[in-house]
C-alpha cells in the first residue's frame, strides 16, 4: 500500500512517553481502510436513531409544521457539517484521536479540559440511549407482566422498579459490548440502519392508514401562521430550534477525528460525511415529523416519543419486532456515537492506566448517575436545557480547535511533539492559557441565559435571546479571542 502524501506518519518512537498510549497512538497508513462508503454508512447508521425521531417530532409539538421542521433540521446539519469536516481533517492527516488533536491548541495537559467536557456530554447521551432501549424492553415486558403497569415510582428517582430494572439490563448489555471491544459492533452497525428505517416506514405506513392519507398528516398548520396560537412568533422559535439541532451533533463535530483517523484520504472523509449526515437526518426526521403530525389527527395531541407511540400497536408480533429493532438500533448507535469518544477522552487523563475498556466503563457509570430519564421527560427540557445548554460548551471548544489548526498552524502539526513533554505544545506546565481564556470567554455570554432557563436566576430578556444562539455565540467568540491572543503572543507556526 502506497502512502498518500496527505498522510503524515510518526517517524520517532515515543512509546516511553507518559502521554503515549496504545489507544491514543496515530493510525499508520496501512491501518487506514475507511473509504467514502464506510464514512457514509457510519453516518447513516448513527443518524437513523430514536433521538433523531424525537428531535424532529418535538419540533411539531413546539408548533412547527412538517416542512418547517424538516428544513430546520436539514439546514442545521448542513451547518454542523462544516466544523465536522474541518475537525476531521487533522484525524485523517495525522491519524490522531480527538484528545491528542486537542493537545496542539490546549497543551499536552490542557487537552484534558475539552476532552473531559466532551466526554461528560457523551455520558449524558449514553444514558439517554440506554434509557430509550430500556423503555423499549420495559414496554414489551409490560404486556406480559400486567402488574408492572401499576408499579409505584421509586421516591427520589421518579421511575418505577421495573423501569429501573429494564434500564439497568439494557445498560449491562451495552457494557458487555464495550468490554468485548469496539470491533464487536461492526455487525450491529451494518444491520441496525435497515432495521430502524424499516421501523420508521412501518410507523409511517400505520400513520398513513390511521390518519386517512398524507393530506391530513401533512396539512396540519404551523402554529406560527396567521390566526394560529403563536402567530408572528416563528423566528423566536426558529433560532433556538436551529441551535438545538446544531447541538445535536456538536459532540461528534469535535471528536470526529476518532473516526476520520481511519479514513484513506481527505476526499473520503469529506464526501462520506457530506453524503451520509444531512441526507439521512433530513429523511429520517421527515418520518418523525410526519408520524407525529398524524398523531395530532389520530389522538388530538402530538406524541413525540416513538416508544410511547409503539405501545398503542395492538398486534403483539408487530410490537415485538418494533421493540427489538428499536433496542438493537439503539445499542449500535450508542456504542459508536457515545462510547468511542469518551473512552478515548478518559484514557487521555492517564494513558498508562486508563484503557479504552476502562474509559468505556467510566462512561457507563456516569451515564447512570446523570439520571437520563429526566433529560427526555419533555421536549422543553430536552431542547432548551440539554441540547442548547451543552452546545455552548462544545461550540467554544470547537472555535478554539478550528482557529488553532487552520488559522494559527495552517494544518501543520508536529506529530512527535503531540506526545512529548517540554515540546512545542507544552506551553506553561502543559497548559495553553490562550485556549483556556478563549474558551471561557466563549461560554460566558451564554451562562446567564442557561441559569435563567433552569430557573436559577431571573435575567434581562437580552441574555435569554442570546442563549438561543448559544453554539454560534460561543464558537464565534472563542474563535476570535483565540486568534487574537495567539497573534498577540507572537506564536509562530510549526515548520
Amino acid at each position: 500500500m502506497s502512502t498518500s502524501p496527505e498522510i503524515v506518519e510518526l517517524q520517532e518512537d515515543v512509546s516511553t512517553s507518559p502521554y503515549y498510549g496504545h489507544d491514543l497512538a496515530p493510525v499508520p497508513a496501512a491501518g487506514r481502510k475507511w473509504g467514502t462508503r464506510d464514512l457514509a454508512v457510519l453516518w447513516i447508521s448513527m443518524s437513523a436513531c430514536v433521538p433523531t425521531y424525537m428531535m424532529a417530532s418535538s419540533m411539531i409539538e413546539r408548533g412547527m409544521n412538517w416542512l418547517e421542521a424538516v428544513l430546520t433540521i436539514f439546514l442545521a446539519n448542513c451547518i454542523v457539517l462544516v466544523p465536522m469536516v474541518l475537525n476531521a481533517h487533522a484525524g485523517t492527516r495525522y491519524g490522531i484521536p480527538f484528545p491528542v488533536y486537542c493537545r496542539a491548541a490546549f497543551g499536552i495537559r490542557g487537552a484534558n479540559i475539552p476532552a473531559v467536557m466532551r466526554a461528560l456530554v457523551a455520558c449524558g447521551w449514553f444514558g439517554i440511549q440506554c434509557w430509550i432501549g430500556g423503555e423499549a424492553l420495559h414496554m414489551l415486558l409490560e404486556e406480559i407482566f400486567a402488574t408492572w403497569k401499576s408499579a409505584p415510582k421509586i421516591e427520589g428517582l421518579g421511575i418505577t422498579g421495573p423501569q429501573l430494572g429494564c434500564f439497568l439490563a439494557f445498560w449491562l448489555l451495552n457494557m458487555t459490548v464495550v468490554w468485548r471491544g469496539i470491533d464487536s459492533i461492526r455487525v450491529l452497525l451494518n444491520i441496525k440502519a435497515p432495521l430502524l428505517i424499516a421501523l420508521g416506514l412501518l410507523l409511517l405506513g400505520w400513520a398513513y392508514q390511521q390518519a386517512g392519507g398524507f393530506g391530513p398528516m401533512l396539512n396540519q398548520p404551523s402554529q406560527f401562521a396567521a390566526g394560529q396560537p403563536q402567530d408572528g412568533k416563528f423566528w423566536l422559535a426558529f433560532f433556538p430550534l436551529l441551535t438545538a439541532n446544531v447541538g445535536f451533533w456538536a459532540t461528534l463535530s469535535l471528536n470526529i477525528p476518532d473516526f476520520s483517523r481511519y479514513a484513506k484520504s481527505q476526499r473520503d472523509q469529506m464526501l462520506g460525511q457530506a453524503l451520509g449526515l444531512p441526507t439521512t437526518m433530513g429523511l429520517y426526521s421527515f418520518i418523525g415529523v410526519a408520524v407525529t403530525s398524524a398523531t395530532v389527527v389520530i389522538y388530538g395531541a402530538p406524541i413525540w416519543d416513538p416508544v410511547v407511540l409503539l405501545k398503542k400497536f395492538d398486534n403483539p408480533l408487530v410490537l415485538a419486532f418494533a421493540m427489538f429493532s428499536l433496542g438493537l438500533a439503539t445499542l449500535a448507535t450508542n456504542i459508536a456515537a457515545n462510547v468511542v469518544g469518551p473512552a478515548n477522552d478518559f484514557a487521555n487523563l492517564s494513558p498508562r492506566h486508563i484503557s479504552f475498556r476502562t474509559g468505556g466503563l467510566i462512561t457507563g457509570v456516569l451515564g447512570i448517575l446523570i439520571q437520563p430519564w429526566r433529560l427526555v421527560a419533555d421536549p422543553t427540557g430536552f431542547i432548551f436545557t440539554w441540547l442548547i445548554g451543552y452546545s455552548s460548551l462544545l461550540g467554544a471548544c470547537g472555535g478554539v480547535l478550528i482557529a488553532d489548526y487552520f488559522v494559527i498552524r495552517k494544518t501543520k502539526l508536529d506529530l512527535v511533539g503531540l506526545y512529548r513533554a517540554n515540546g512545542p505544545y507544552w506551553y506553561g506546565a502543559g497548559f495553553n492559557p490562550a485556549a483556556v481564556i478563549a474558551m471561557v470567554i466563549g461560554i460566558a455570554p451564554c451562562l446567564p441565559g442557561f441559569l435563567a432557563i433552569i430557573g436559577y436566576v431571573a435575567v434581562d430578556p437580552f441574555w435569554s435571546r442570546l442563549y438561543d444562539y448559544a453554539w454560534f455565540v460561543s464558537f464565534g467568540a472563542s474563535f476570535a479571542v483565540y486568534v487574537l491572543l495567539m497573534k498577540l503572543g507572537g506564536y509562530r507556526e510549526t515548520k
